[in-house]
């Protein structure tokens, strides 16, 4: 039997998952930061309630078990107490999370590398240190001068580590995908941002289906409608994950949710160095999934 490999950092600890309680129904949503979590949360949470009008903040109703500031014991004894069917948030690969419980399903959301770089590059300007480093007891590192987004983004591409050294960086993106693809079944869900993007009802019913959950045909226009980036950009206090204050503006959180901006900040010979890292970190069939739409369909 496979062992769950060890992902710690001082803001989150897969070893938290230890001994977790699953429930028949659990839903895991297994992601990259930036890469599509909150909204994949407000898509199942939707499609768990039936109704726009959830009855707690996202943060609330789905958790982020892998968060290590905030006490395990505390974030296990509110799953505990739901009633419903239970929504857990994890940026664990799934190769983290073993083993993999047959009472759960696990969705695994995807996005394209670039645009989840620029995303992260643009939510460190978003992050409170002071607050962090007091819920972690560790001291507040010193501000410094950062370079623009193309030269950071570059920069970003060129990094060589290991997944477990930095699983936001380009080989621990690459790895989340390639070990999820390699486990996809009934149980592993994998789903592409630009597919959400591109066609969110179609994606949203086809996510029901898989999590097997009805839901009646005249309710789709409006869990559909309060998907929708701009709907829950208007709500960020409700649904923006910051249950301990770590954003200096919730608002920004929900900056963007579109696609190609990373694409769009390199030169052509940039484009082409970052499609020669990526191919010799993933198979070509998975290289053709993340980046083609028609290999998806």
């Amino acid at each position: 039997m496979e062992t769950a490999r060890v992902y710690a950092s001082d803001v989150d600890d897969n070893r938290r998952w230890a001994g977790f309680p699953f429930r028949d129904g659990d839903i895991v949503i297994s992601t990259r930061s930036k890469s599509g979590t909150t909204w994949m949360q407000m898509i199942c949470a939707l499609l768990v309630f039936q109704t726009p009008d959830l009855p707690a903040p996202l943060a609330e109703l789905s958790p982020w078990l892998d968060h290590a500031i905030e006490p395990l014991p505390d974030v296990v004894a509110r799953l505990e107490r739901q009633q419903h069917r239970r929504i857990i948030k994890s940026h664990t690969p799934l190769d983290g999370l073993l083993p993999l419980d047959p009472r759960a399903t696990y969705v695994v959301v995807v996005r394209h590398p670039l645009d989840m770089a620029v995303s992260l590059y643009h939510q460190g300007s978003n992050m409170n240190r002071a607050r962090v480093a007091e819920l972690t007891g560790t001291i507040e590192p010193p501000p410094i001068e950062r370079p623009d987004v193309r030269e950071w983004l570059i920069a970003w591409i060129e990094r060589d580590v290991t997944p477990r050294e930095s699983l936001d960086s380009l080989p621990g993106v690459i790895h989340h995908l390639v070990n999820a693809w390699q486990r996809r079944s009934d149980r592993v869900v994998l789903v592409h941002f630009d597919d959400l993007l591109a066609d969110l009802p179609g994606r949203m019913k086809w996510l029901a289906a898989r999590l097997g959950i009805e839901v009646p045909a005249d309710r789709w226009p409006d869990l559909v409608a309060a998907a929708r980036f701009d709907a829950m950009r208007q709500r960020a206090a409700l649904l923006a994950p910051d249950r301990l204050g770590v954003l200096k503006d919730p608002d920004h959180f929900f900056r963007a949710g579109t696609s190609g901006a990373g694409r769009n900040v390199l030169a052509p010979a940039e484009l082409a160095r970052y499609e020669q890292r990526v191919s010799g970190l993933a198979p070509p069939e998975i290289v053709g999934w993340l980046h083609d739409a028609t290999m998806r369909r």
